[in-house]
């Protein structure tokens, strides 16, 4: 029995040891099966599932280019400025380290635990950090933290230029002015870097897969000298006369080069955001007003070109006001006398030269308004530009011929202003004008921009004459004669033009836009300019107010220029003296 017993025991006792070698091979099977399934089915899967965990693939942008003035002076550049992140998935405790890097930045800890606390591989914390906070959070030596190597968009001169240059966002990409006219040239080509994880799962730069390209470099034809003379004396002006704002233009009148162009009050595109958009504007190719009377240059050219009229001939008895089309129009300072053409642009009268308006005829003054530019963007490498208004004939009031004469009834940029004194200037042809002088690509290729002649407006001979013209409004008995340059022949039209009351929808009696535009030396011009200032109180004329801008900027450059006085002009200063 006991026998028996014992052999029944060996039994199952083998038994139950034969199952578990059973279970245990099995076991090692299905092991074996897996691993097998799994590194001949999903092994490429998984592999790239696990490089993914510990490997993160990160755009960066290129490198953006450089804006020098045409001295090769810096005028936009690039700060290195590395942009903090983190790697959520190796973050152990997210509150702790938003807590740390909250301590030594401004950054709300709470929002910042929040991005932190997730299984994502990569979160922005902060773009473009300073320096001084680049070196506090490194040496926390924090686990989930590091560093990519991005750029800034600086401007050095600070306010200066700053309506030209524009802005960027804070991926550098251009919003406002040549930054964003210039957008696809300036931004550089993404590259991509690879982040891998170190040993204690804090994130490292491994390597750059693609290298980011830097975009394209710009030089201009700003002048950073005279855009700085024109800044200065235009601000030392709407300050002065207590003016809400105003525009300054330098162009080289044969080129089309913008010497300078300035708006005040200026702003610092380093810190766009403590602006409005309204101030960030670049009034002189956004802006449409009416002209007043430097809008005579166009009336005065189309009957000298038409022959309809000599200089010297009498167009005026002198009365103070006449009638036409049902309306009354005034001269504010009546001589009483008769006038010729000459000194009835000299004198900028009213009904003088709506008289000489009336002789061209509605018809040629449309198209002399047309043929000088007006009423069509002059194509500026800048953005925003507006057409201004010029009304077709066929819709033309009964005096609309009249105050049309005098500029009055049509809409006009300040460069287009300054681009139709340009063509008086250089005998007679309509020049395109332009920013950029140059683009220079990554490799060092330059691209030249050559001037571009548009058209002729008016013949050399009816150039020549509006010149005598126009430097009699210049001379001792001409409502420009502030604006006259020592040792120079200076040449010029003056403006006061009212502005029309938003309440009433009539003309202001108290609101003119004071302006002057002119070109030096008068005869061989070196720089033409444009002064405006809007709203000034008080005085308002233009031979007041915007003349002795034009003045002061007119002798400041040609002195920076080197420009020498002529010699018959350096011998009447002399006698006077």
């Amino acid at each position: 029995m006991g026998l028996f017993n014992r052999e029944i025991f060996n039994r199952s006792k083998w038994r139950r040891f034969n199952i578990l070698v059973i279970f245990v091979i099995a076991g090692f099977l299905a092991v074996i099966a897996r691993l097998a399934h799994l590194q001949l089915f999903k092994g490429e899967a998984l592999a790239m599932k696990a490089e993914r965990q510990h490997q993160q693939v990160i755009d960066v942008e290129g490198e953006r280019g450089i804006i020098y003035d045409r001295a090769m002076r810096e005028i936009a550049v690039n700060l290195d400025m590395p942009s903090l992140y983190g790697t959520p998935s190796s973050i152990e405790d997210p509150w702790k380290v938003a807590k740390k890097i909250s301590h030594e930045m401004d950054i709300d800890s709470s929002l910042l635990a929040k991005r932190l606390d997730n299984d994502r591989h990569f979160v922005w914390i902060r773009r473009r950090v300073p320096p001084e906070d680049v070196k506090k959070i490194g040496d926390m030596n924090l686990k989930g933290i590091g560093f990519i190597p991005e750029t800034r968009r600086f401007y050095p001169k600070k306010e200066l230029i700053g309506h030209l240059l524009g802005f960027t966002d804070i991926d550098n990409h251009g919003l406002e002015g040549l930054e964003r006219h210039y957008e696809k040239l300036l931004r550089g080509k993404k590259g991509t870097i690879l982040l891998e994880s170190d040993a204690r799962h804090r994130p490292v730069l491994t390597s750059t897969l693609f290298d980011p390209l830097k975009g394209n470099n710009l030089r201009l034809t700003i002048d950073e000298v005279i855009q700085y003379i024109m800044e200065k004396e235009l601000a030392a002006a709407v300050d002065k006369h207590h003016a809400s704002d105003g525009v300054g233009i330098v162009m080289n009148p044969y080129t089309g080069e913008i010497l300078a162009m300035a708006v005040s009050p200026r702003f610092n595109p380093n810190t766009p955001g403590n602006y409005t958009s309204e101030q960030w504007r670049n009034r002189a190719v956004t802006d449409v007003y009416e002209p007043g009377s430097t809008f005579k240059l166009v009336v005065a050219s189309g009957v000298l070109e038409e022959g309809l009229i000599s200089p010297n001939q009498i167009v005026h008895d002198g009365r103070e006001s006449m009638m036409y089309g049902g309306a009354v129009i005034h001269d504010p300072h009546p001589t009483n006398q008769p006038m010729t053409f000459k000194e009835v642009i000299a004198h900028s009268s009213n009904v003088g030269t709506a008289k000489i308006g009336i002789t061209l005829g509605k018809d040629r003054l449309y198209k002399y308004a047309k043929t000088f530019g007006f009423g069509e963007k002059t194509g500026i490498d800048l953005p925003g530009e507006v057409n201004g208004i010029v009304r077709n004939p066929a819709t033309w009031s009964g005096r609309s011929l009249i105050t049309i004469s005098i500029g009055q009834e049509i809409g006009i940029t300040p460069l287009q202003l300054i681009t139709a004194a340009s063509a008086i200037a250089n005998g007679g042809w309509l020049v395109k004008p332009h920013i950029v002088s140059e683009i220079t690509d990554s490799s060092g290729n330059i691209k030249g921009i050559k001037p571009e002649l548009v058209r002729r407006v008016i013949s050399a001979s009816t150039s020549r004459k509006m010149v005598e013209i126009f430097k009699e409004v210049v001379g001792p008995n001409g409502t420009g004669k502030l604006a006259a340059v020592d040792g120079f022949s200076t040449a010029g039209k003056t403006g006061t033009a009212q502005k029309i009351d938003p309440e009433t929808g009539k003309y202001s009696r108290s609101r003119f836009i004071s302006s002057f535009v002119g070109f030096v030396p008068a005869e061989s011009p070196e720089i033409a300019i444009l002064v405006i200032v809007d709203e000034p109180k008080g005085i308002a004329w233009g031979g007041s107010v915007a003349a002795p801008v034009f003045k002061r900027v007119a002798e400041q450059t040609l002195l920076y220029m080197h420009v020498e006085p002529t010699e018959r002009e350096q011998l009447k200063i002399m006698a006077e003296n």
